[in-house]
C-alpha cells in the first residue's frame, strides 16, 4: 500500500502526523472537485488541501476541524473534541460549507458551535478543502469555502479486484481512548457493493500537566451500504448511512452540569453519470439525497446544581432532556458537460448546473425558545467555462444566481438588547425573508518555467442571511450563550482577489497564496458583554447571568492573509529521502466602517499568525517526520473579547508499511502529538477562556489494506 498525500496544487504534507510518500514528487493529478469542467490538464486556479486515507487515519482526528486544524489557512472553532467545525482563512458556520460525495451534511452544526458535523474522519477515503471562486459551485453558504468529505460510498468506478477493502483501528493515550472500523467494496460483474463500519470511544482526554478536561468525552459509530451498476458509459448508485454520536461539553457550567449532546443521522443518497457516444453534451451527472437528523441536548437541571460542585449524573434524579434539534434535509443537483467548442480565442470547455436545497429545521422543549421553527429553501443555477488561450495560459469564468426563501418566525429586537423592564417578555411574529445572491468569478492559470504554475483569481460574490442570523433569540444550554438574531439582516456582500504561485513536483514544492476580500454588510456574531438567565427579562449588563449574551450584527469588513508552505528534498539516507518543510499563515480580519460605528475594531475569533517547520526522512516503506508550530498571541480581538496567549506545539510520528504480498499491505504507526505538553488555546473558540486544548499524547494504529 503507498502512502501517500495527493499532491493537488502543492498541498504537501506539513500537517503533523500526516503522511506524504517519497514518489509524491511524480504522482499524478488527481480528479478533485474544486471545479465541475474536468479537462484532464494539471493544476488548479484556487489552492486546495487535500488529505487522503493513510494521513487521515495516523493523526486519529476525532473531527473534520480537528483533521485539518494545523493546514495553512486552515483553524478549528474546538467547541468540544466531539464538536468542531473547520474555520478557513477566519471564517465559520454559515460560510463554510461540510459536505460527503457532494451531498449538504444536512446537520445543524453550523447553528451552534457545540453542535456536530455527522461526517466522521474515518469514514474518509479522501478530504479536500477548496477556497476561493470555486465555491461558487456549491452556494452562497459557501462563500468561504468548502470541506468535502469522499469516500466510494456510492462506487463510481469498477475496482481492480474481485474484492478489496482496507480495516484498522487506534489506540490515544491522551484520551484513553480507541478507533476503527472496516470498509470492502465487492465486484460482481458490473455491479459493485460498499459497506464500511466504524466506531470510536475516547474518554476526558488528558491535560497539560495532568488532570483531565471534564466533560469532554466522544462515543460515535456508523455504518453504510452502497450499490451501483458501473457500465462503458457511466454509472448510477445508491447508498444508505447512519451515523450516531454522544458527546460531552467542556468548560464552565456545561461540564459542571454534566451537559451532553446525543445525535443521529441517516442518510439516502443516490448518484448517475451518463457520458453519451457522440453529440454536444460530455456527461450528465445527478447527485439526489435525503437525510433525517436530530439530537437532544441532556444534562443535569439548573437548579439541581450548585456553584463549584463537581458534574454527577446520579445527582438530584439525573440528567433531562432540555431540548433538541430536528432537520429534513433534500438536495439535488443535475450538471451538463458540454464538449469543447473551438473559438478563434482557444478550445473551450463548460459546465451548466442547477441545484436545490430544502431544510425543514425544527426545535423542541427549551429550544423552542432558543430558535422556533423555520424553513429554508434554496435554488440555483450556476454556469463554469474554462478556455485555453495559450499552450501555457487558461481562463476561468464562472456566474451562479440563487433564490433563496427563509420562513419563521422571531420577537422584535427594536428597543435593544437589554429589556425595558424586568417583566418584559418576548412575543413572536411570523417572518418570510428572500433573498436573490449572485456571484461571479474570474480566474488566470499561467504555467511557468521550473514547472511553477501562477494563478490570479477574483471574485464578487452574495450570501443570504441564514435562519440563525435572522430568528434566533433565545438561551443556547450547550453553548452557555443567549443568542439574538436580526430579522432586518440585508445580503452579505463579498469582492475577493488572490495570487497565488505554486510548485507541484520537482524535490522543491511549494504552494504560497496571498488574499485579500472586502465584505459590504459582514454578518457576524460577537458577544455583548451582556448577560441573561432563561428569559430575556433577566438580561443585564455584565457577566453575572447564567448565559452569556451574543447577537447578530452587520458591518463592513477586510480580510486579508498569506498562507505559504514548502518542503526541500535534501539527501537520501538509507532507503529514504531526507528533506526539510516550512508553513506561515496569517489572517487579518477588522471592521472598515469605523465613521458609522465610533471606531473600525476586530472581528472576533480569528485565528494567530502561526509559523512552523519541519524534517522528515521516507522511503522503503517507511514515513518518519518531526513538526514544529508556533502559534504567536493573538492581542486583535474584538470588544468583550479576550487576548489568547501563543504556544508552541511539537508533533512527531514514525509509520512502517510491509507489503504482505501483492495485494495486502500492512502498516504500523505511532504519532506524538504535543510532545511538550504546552498550554494551548484556541484564539477561534467561544470557549478558549475555559477550556484548553488537549495535553501530550501517543497515538498507536494498526491498518490493513487488502
Amino acid at each position: 500500500m503507498t502512502r501517500r498525500r495527493f499532491f493537488v496544487s502543492a498541498a504537501i504534507a506539513l500537517v503533523p502526523g500526516a503522511g506524504l510518500a517519497q514518489e509524491a514528487a511524480t504522482l499524478p493529478m488527481v480528479p478533485v472537485t474544486a471545479s465541475p469542467v474536468q479537462t484532464g490538464q494539471a493544476g488548479s486556479f484556487v489552492p486546495l488541501t487535500t488529505l487522503d486515507q493513510p494521513a487521515i487515519a495516523e493523526v486519529g482526528a476525532r473531527s473534520l476541524a480537528e483533521l485539518l486544524a494545523q493546514e495553512p489557512g486552515i483553524a478549528a472553532t474546538s467547541f468540544a473534541p466531539g464538536a468542531s467545525r473547520p474555520v478557513i482563512r477566519g471564517l465559520d458556520n454559515f460560510r463554510v460549507r461540510l459536505q460527503e460525495n457532494g451531498f449538504s451534511a444536512g446537520d445543524v452544526s453550523s447553528y451552534g458551535e457545540d453542535h456536530a458535523p455527522p461526517l466522521d474522519p474515518w469514514a474518509a477515503e479522501r478530504v479536500e478543502v477548496i477556497r476561493g471562486p470555486a465555491s461558487l459551485r456549491w452556494g452562497s453558504q459557501a462563500i468561504g469555502g468548502v470541506v468535502n468529505v469522499i469516500n466510494n460510498r456510492i462506487p463510481t468506478a469498477l475496482p481492480d479486484r474481485a474484492v478489496q477493502g482496507r480495516a484498522g483501528g487506534g489506540w490515544s493515550s491522551g484520551s484513553r481512548g480507541w478507533d476503527g472500523g472496516a470498509s470492502a467494496d465487492v465486484r460482481a460483474g458490473n455491479w459493485v457493493l460498499h459497506g464500511d463500519v466504524f466506531g470510536r470511544k475516547d474518554q476526558d482526554y488528558r491535560l497539560p500537566g495532568g488532570g483531565s478536561q471534564a466533560n469532554s468525552f466522544v462515543r460515535s459509530d456508523g455504518q453504510a451500504m452502497g450499490l451501483s451498476y458501473i457500465g462503458e458509459q457511466g454509472f448510477i448508485g445508491t447508498s444508505i448511512s447512519r451515523f450516531r454520536s454522544l458527546y460531552g461539553i467542556p468548560g464552565g457550567e456545561e461540564a459542571k452540569l454534566g451537559i451532553a449532546i446525543d445525535m443521529e443521522q441517516t442518510r439516502w443518497a443516490s448518484r448517475g453519470e451518463y457520458r453519451p457516444a457522440s453529440g454536444p453534451i460530455r456527461s450528465i451527472a445527478y447527485w439526489l439525497g435525503f437525510s433525517r437528523y436530530r439530537h437532544e441536548e441532556i444534562g443535569l437541571e439548573h437548579e439541581d446544581h450548585e456553584e463549584g460542585e463537581a458534574h454527577d449524573h446520579a445527582e438530584a434524579g439525573g440528567p433531562v432532556v432540555h431540548g433538541g434539534f430536528r432537520n429534513l434535509t433534500w438536495d439535488g443537483r443535475l450538471e451538463l458537460q458540454h464538449q469543447p467548442i473551438v473559438t478563434g480565442l482557444g478550445p473551450l470547455d463548460g459546465t451548466l448546473g442547477l441545484s436545490v436545497e430544502r431544510e425543514r429545521l425544527r426545535t423542541t422543549g427549551e429550544f423552542l425558545e432558543f430558535l422556533p421553527p423555520a424553513r429554508t429553501d434554496r435554488y440555483a443555477a450556476y454556469l463554469f467555462e474554462e478556455m485555453r488561450l495559450t499552450p501555457t495560459l487558461r481562463l476561468q469564468a464562472a456566474a451562479r444566481i440563487e433564490a433563496v426563501r427563509i420562513t419563521g418566525e422571531t420577537a422584535d429586537f427594536s428597543g435593544g438588547l437589554l429589556p425595558a423592564d424586568a417583566e418584559q417578555a418576548l412575543e413572536n411574529a411570523g417572518r418570510r425573508r428572500n433573498f436573490a445572491p449572485m456571484s461571479a468569478s474570474l480566474g488566470l492559470l499561467q504555467d511557468l518555467p521550473w514547472a511553477m504554475q501562477a494563478r490570479l483569481t477574483g471574485a464578487y460574490a452574495e450570501r443570504a442571511p441564514s435562519a440563525a442570523e435572522l430568528l434566533s433569540r433565545g438561551a443556547h444550554d450547550a453553548s452557555g450563550t443567549f443568542d439574538i438574531g436580526d430579522p432586518g439582516l440585508r445580503k452579505e456582500r463579498a469582492v475577493s482577489a488572490e495570487l497565488g504561485l505554486a510548485r507541484q513536483t520537482g524535490s522543491f514544492r511549494f504552494d504560497t497564496s496571498a488574499f485579500l476580500s472586502h465584505f459590504d454588510g459582514f454578518i457576524y456574531h460577537a458577544l455583548t458583554g451582556n448577560s441573561c438567565g432563561e428569559d430575556f427579562a433577566s438580561c443585564s449588563a455584565g457577566n453575572e447571568g447564567e448565559f452569556l449574551q451574543s447577537a447578530y450584527g452587520q458591518r463592513d469588513a477586510r480580510f486579508y492573509g498569506v498562507e505559504a508552505k514548502a518542503e526541500q528534498d535534501l539527501f537520501r539516507v538509507g532507503p529514504g529521502q531526507f528533506g526539510v518543510s516550512a508553513r506561515y499563515d496569517f489572517v487579518r480580519a477588522e471592521f472598515t466602517d469605523g465613521s458609522k460605528q465610533g471606531g473600525g475594531g476586530n472581528l472576533p475569533r480569528i485565528p494567530p499568525h502561526r509559523l512552523g517547520g519541519g524534517v522528515f526522512w521516507r522511503g522503503g516503506g517507511w514515513n518518519t517526520g518531526l513538526d514544529y508550530l508556533h502559534a504567536f498571541d493573538q492581542d486583535r480581538v474584538a470588544a468583550a473579547e479576550t487576548s489568547t496567549k501563543g504556544y508552541e506545539l511539537l508533533n512527531a510520528r514514525i509509520a512502517y508499511t510491509a507489503a504482505l504480498d501483492a495485494d495486502r499491505a500492512l502498516t504500523l504507526a505511532v504519532v506524538g502529538s504535543n510532545l511538550l505538553d504546552r498550554d494551548m488555546r484556541n484564539s477561534a473558540s467561544f470557549k478558549k477562556d475555559e477550556v484548553l486544548l488537549p495535553g501530550r499524547a501517543i497515538r498507536f494504529m494498526a491498518s490493513l489494506a487488502f
